[in-house]
């Protein structure tokens, strides 16, 4: 009976030690700062051949020539 007792307690004394283990942790991670996305790195900027808006060459509209355009009405306004 005596080892039944000796058992119960030291679980009971696991678990606590256990449970104050996981707040700590929880406490931790919340009061550590959200991780930021990465910054995207610099891009290239061209500017529109028709109203001369500069934008990313990523975003642009590109005609046969090579031309950037900030739109397709653009594009189609230069004839490209």
């Amino acid at each position: 009976m005596k080892y039944l007792v000796l058992i119960a307690v030291l679980v009971l004394a696991y678990m606590l030690w256990r449970n104050a283990r996981l707040a700590e942790r929880a406490a931790r991670d919340a009061a550590a700062p959200p991780r930021q996305p990465p910054v995207a790195g610099p891009q290239d900027m061209v500017s529109c051949a028709v109203c001369g808006l500069h934008l990313p060459q990523s975003e642009a509209v590109t005609d046969a020539k090579g031309l950037a355009y900030c739109s397709q009405e653009h594009r189609l306004l230069a004839g490209g």
